[in-house]
């Protein structure tokens, strides 16, 4: 099946643009980039797609019209210069899509904002209500009040793109790039290194692929981009990699050029647990190996299978769980951690005993509350 054919049903995409496009490699937002994405994205309109946008480069930009130094470790000049980059970034897109008619709208989150649920649902109405009026979204993370996600957890807004596309229904997600995909190789150091067209299930093989982070400018890698191809497959979402550089790339990308890598995917899993595995975790439940073998099989957690909590959560808290050293799930708790804790290694009618008596739930994490982790 050709590119035309598996992007045939496309009808919502969603495109990140990374740091390192916004700015051309320099250190200032390019209106000449920024101006071609909104000429695109009009005409994908026009062809009645729905289109969202998650963007890079506030931190970056925000540094160069501070005057300050490149990649501060020092998080709260990260915070100032991202809350002064996404005034003047917002600006640029606004005046860009102005052009064309179309207005857009700033949407600001962070990975904590994914963790509740309720947040989750009035996220998606504020979504579907602006893609009705025909407004883009443009989607950034929170830096100024975020501390963990910058630079650490979305990678460059990698992993953000590919959760926004997954909670959004989304049909494709587009990540332009300063590379041209996925390579066999790094094209860096090997002249021979050839680009892949087409990524159908993510092996170990293709995973070893990935290197570390990008550009100066930038966070992310191939290693995002991967994880990003993980959380799209979860979601029955397909996702290219291409380079911002070719001309009217997400045009042609969206059209069913041949370019860049495609990541197919065939793995649909429920949206609960969708939202399970990209959570932020309030703390981790480490349990023995039977345990860990009966959740891998999809079965609950009991009180007898866990060691012990760490963490303070109540109650409905999304927890990692921890076997043998390695994250093997993520589930919803029916009991807080002082609660497990009172409870932990017990049978049921032990368990109760410890609990008063009150033992509304027999199991720790249910079934269906479960996302097991590659």
């Amino acid at each position: 099946m050709d590119r035309k054919e598996l992007l045939g049903d496309v009808e919502r995409v969603v495109i990140k643009v990374g740091t390192s496009s916004i700015t051309m490699g320099g250190s200032v937002p390019s209106s000449d980039f920024m101006d071609g994405v909104a000429r695109q994205i009009s005409n994908l309109k026009g062809q009645g797609k729905e289109v969202l946008i998650v963007s890079s480069g506030a931190i970056g930009i925000g540094l160069k019209a501070m005057n300050a130094r490149p990649k501060p470790n020092e998080v709260p000049i990260k915070q100032a210069a991202a809350s002064v980059g996404q005034g003047i970034l917002m600006q640029k897109w606004n005046d860009a899509f102005q052009r064309y008619g179309l207005n857009v709208a700033q949407i600001l989150i962070t990975m904590d904002d994914y963790s509740d649920r309720d947040t989750v649902l009035n996220l998606n109405n504020t979504i579907s209500t602006l893609l009705k009026y025909g407004v883009i979204p443009i989607f950034n993370e929170n830096d100024a009040i975020s501390v963990k996600e910058i630079g650490a957890v979305f990678g460059d807004n990698d992993t953000l793109s590919a959760v926004i596309a997954s909670r959004a229904d989304a049909d494709l997600l587009v990540i332009l790039s300063d590379v041209a995909g996925l390579y066999d190789g790094n094209p860096k150091d090997n002249p021979d290194a050839k680009l892949i067209s087409v990524v159908d299930g993510l092996s170990e093989d293709i995973i070893k692929v990935a290197g570390g982070p990008g550009t100066k400018m930038g966070t992310g890698g191939m290693r995002t981009k991967l994880n990003a191809a993980k959380i799209c497959n979860d979601a029955g979402c397909r996702m290219i990699i291409a380079s911002s550089a070719e001309p009217d790339i997400i045009l042609r990308t969206v059209g069913g050029e041949d370019i860049g890598t495609v990541f197919l995917s065939d793995n649909v899993i429920s949206k609960k647990r969708r939202w399970i595995k990209a959570a932020c975790p309030n703390g981790s439940l480490f349990v023995d190996d039977g345990a860990g073998k009966a959740i891998l099989a999809h079965r609950s957690l009991l009180p007898v299978g866990v060691k012990y909590a760490t963490g303070t959560f109540e109650a409905g808290a999304i927890v990692d769980i921890v076997c043998g050293g390695n994250i093997i799930a993520r589930g919803v708790v029916d009991y807080g951690s002082e609660e497990i804790n009172r409870i932990r290694g017990m049978r049921s009618d032990a368990a109760k005993a410890a609990l008063n008596g009150v033992m509304p739930h027999k199991d720790v994490v249910r079934s269906e509350n479960l996302a097991i982790l590659p």
